[in-house]
C-alpha cells in the first residue's frame, strides 16, 4: 500500500518507515505537523495515513477530519496516551478505522492496517448504499410527479403515463428520470405560459 505517515517525533516516523517498509509498503510522504500532513494527504493520494493524534498544528483528529472532507482515505491513530476521551473523539471521525497506543510494534501495526483498511471500504460502500438509495427515492418521486402531470393533460391512466416515459425514455436513449424532469419542466413552462 502507498502510506502517509505524520508524527512531530522523528524517530517516531523513522521506525515506522522502516516497519512499513520491512511488510512491503510505500511510503509516499512523512510529515512532522497537522498541517504538512493534510498537504501531502491531497497531495500524494496515499491509500492509508497513519496519523500521530498529538502534532503542532492541527491534531491528527483535525487531520482526519480534513481529510474525510477533502480526499477520503483510511486513518490509523497514533497516540502515546490512552485517555477515553481522545479515543472516544477518534471514533467519531468517519476516516479513523484504527488506533493505536506507542510504542508500536510491528506485530500490530500490520493488523491495524488491515482492520483499517477493511473498516473504511465497507464504511463506503454503506455509504455509497445510501447514496444509491436517496436517488433512487428522488427518481421515484420525479416519475410520479410527471406521471400526474400526463395524467391531467393528456387523461391517460397511471400505467399509460407511466409506458410513455418509458417510451420516451427508449426512444431518445436517456435515463426515465431525465424524460420524467423534461415533462415537469414543459409542465412548468406552461404554467407560467398561461399565467
Amino acid at each position: 500500500m502507498r502510506i502517509l505517515i505524520a508524527d512531530d517525533e522523528a524517530l517516531t516516523r523513522m521506525g515506522l518507515r522502516a516497519m512499513l517498509r520491512e511488510m512491503g509498503h510505500t511510503v509516499v510522504g512523512a510529515a512532522a505537523d497537522g498541517t504538512s500532513a493534510l498537504r501531502l494527504a491531497c497531495e500524494t493520494q496515499p491509500e492509508l495515513a497513519v496519523l500521530d493524534i498529538k502534532m503542532p498544528g492541527m491534531d491528527g483528529l483535525a487531520v482526519a477530519k480534513a481529510i474525510a472532507e477533502q480526499c477520503s482515505l483510511p486513518v490509523v491513530m497514533l497516540t502515546a496516551y490512552s485517555e477515553r476521551d481522545l479515543v472516544q473523539r477518534a471514533a467519531a471521525t468517519e476516516t479513523v478505522q484504527a488506533y493505536l497506543v506507542k510504542p508500536i510494534r510491528e506485530g500490530e501495526l500490520a493488523p491495524a492496517i488491515e482492520l483499517a483498511t477493511a473498516r473504511f471500504a465497507e464504511w463506503q460502500a454503506l455509504r455509497q448504499e445510501a447514496t444509491d438509495r436517496e436517488e433512487a427515492l428522488v427518481t421515484r418521486e420525479v416519475v410520479d410527479r410527471a406521471k400526474r402531470v400526463l395524467m391531467e393533460r393528456d387523461g391517460c391512466s397511471e400505467r399509460e403515463a407511466f409506458l410513455e416515459i418509458q417510451h420516451r425514455a427508449r426512444r431518445s436513449r436517456r435515463a426515465v428520470r431525465a424524460v420524467a424532469e423534461e415533462v415537469l419542466g414543459s409542465q412548468d413552462k406552461e404554467g407560467g405560459a398561461s399565467l
